[in-house]
């Protein structure tokens, strides 16, 4: 359960700087994947946070690929605040949204798997992407979408990973 002093919101520019510092630690474990700040600041539309009374204790990203397709990633919470329910008040928000925008398969590359799973992802086996889907999405640029698609282009599991995935009520 969420502590009541948190409450999630959409992401602003001024939040940048805290995602960013509190980031650093899970790239250096080689948890999470490193950003430029420039791409932070690009992708403040997909981002939540989790804010206290005094700052931003969590944050996370939904990121959308395709008609049904989008990737929940840059998940975290700051380690001196986990199991408060914070990150999971914060997969919940950006499933939510995924709903919102028509969105009903998400996916994630983790390591957090039991996390996942206990906020229904399975491990991802097959894509089950038709090939007329596979064309077009092969074209992304976007790294996460080629481990998605396990590409030859990226080095496999470029952190050691899981992939899962969660298919939403509603399709």
């Amino acid at each position: 359960m969420t502590s009541p002093q948190v409450r999630i919101r959409a992401a602003r520019t001024a939040d940048v700087p805290a995602i960013w510092d509190m980031m650093q630690p899970f790239v250096a474990e080689r948890i999470l994947l490193g950003k430029e700040a420039v791409a932070l600041y690009e992708a403040v539309p997909e981002f939540l946070v989790a804010e206290d009374a005094e700052r931003v204790v969590g944050f996370g990203a939904l990121h959308v690929f395709w008609k049904d397709l989008a990737e929940v990633r840059t998940l975290a919470v700051d380690p001196l605040r986990q199991g408060e329910g914070i990150g999971g008040a914060l997969l919940r928000a950006l499933l939510t949204r995924s709903v919102g925008y028509g969105v009903y398969r998400v996916f994630c590359l983790t390591f957090e798997v039991s996390f996942f799973e206990r906020h229904g992802f399975s491990v991802l086996r097959d894509p089950g992407i038709d090939p007329g889907t596979y064309s077009e999405l092969v074209r992304s640029h976007d790294e996460g979408m080629a481990e998605f698609l396990e590409l030859a282009r990226v080095k496999q599991n470029t952190l050691g990973n899981t992939r899962m995935i969660r298919h939403l009520p509603g399709a």
